[in-house]
């Protein structure tokens, strides 16, 4: 069920440009020759509210630069869905598994905040067709006060930015493909709480990184991270470690899991022999 977060102070956003415009000159000059080399498989970006391909473009050019074959989703402005939401779904999973038939491979998916949304669900209606979501900054989890930008959403759509309950349970539950949620604490347009994914299934991740809203399709940090997760085999999942500290904590919860299966097991034998 949909949580009831509050949106992000009025001070985060107004910082907003300015942060996104330092971030934009961040990844202009990041040396990318590092990041990993990508398989080829197509990948599909999704813009948020009131963007187009336009925004995207540096991080669908990073995709491509990187060996994939990148395309934005072929609708122009992002003005939220049209008519019934079921049914817009069903159409960018159509178009979405069109473009897995052609190139015969399951399709990534990026969205950015909205965009994220659309992806997410995508996944939900077709899992066959997609290789992977990346979210970057999409409140999926969140009602629509959860957001500074609800204005905007009633102009541009003619209606409340409101979920029915059974969208709203829906929602934030973790597709069933591998899943990646980036988030940041800073986010001036919509609340970071809302962009966490519950891990429904041990292929989902939450990673946080220090940018604005605005600049998660280009900051340098982002770009790492979808770089790691889109280079990643199909079938073959391994959740992002950004620091010797997360190998450290991925380390000490596999010491746990196994302890606590170990335990259980003594638990059963002992309780045979009791018997």
């Amino acid at each position: 069920m949909a949580q009831d977060y509050s949106a992000p102070p009025l001070a985060l956003l107004g910082v907003e440009p300015v942060r996104a415009a330092l971030e934009y000159f961040g990844a202009r000059l990041m040396d990318r020759r590092s990041l990993p080399a990508g398989d080829g498989h197509p990948v599909v970006l999704f813009p948020g509210l009131a963007a187009d391909k336009t925004c995207l473009s540096p991080l669908r050019e990073l995709c491509e630069e990187l060996g994939y074959a990148a395309s934005d989703w072929g609708r122009g402005f992002n003005t939220g869905p049209a008519g019934d939401v079921d049914r817009w779904i069903e159409k960018l999973a159509d178009e979405v598994a069109e473009a897995a038939d052609h190139a015969q491979r399951a399709v990534s998916l990026i969205g950015w905040s909205l965009g994220g949304i659309y992806a997410r669900e995508i996944a939900r209606v077709r899992p066959e067709t997609v290789r992977q979501v990346i979210t970057l900054g999409s409140p999926f989890a969140g009602d629509g006060d959860a957001t500074n930008v609800g204005w905007l959403y009633r102009m541009l759509s003619g209606q409340r930015a409101r979920i029915d309950a059974a969208l709203a349970r829906r929602l934030p539950r973790t597709p069933p493909v591998p899943t990646t949620s980036v988030y940041s604490r800073s986010d001036g347009v919509v609340a970071w709480q809302a962009c966490q994914d519950p891990r429904d299934h041990g292929q989902a991740q939450n990673i946080e990184v220090e940018a604005s809203h605005i600049g998660l399709v280009w900051h340098p940090k982002v770009w790492t991270v979808v770089a790691d997760r889109l280079a990643l085999p199909q079938d073959e999942w391994q959740p992002y470690l950004d620091s010797a500290d997360d190998v450290q904590a991925l380390l000490d919860e596999t010491a746990g899991l196994a302890a606590l299966a170990s335990s259980k097991a003594s638990a059963r034998i002992g309780g045979r022999f009791a018997a």
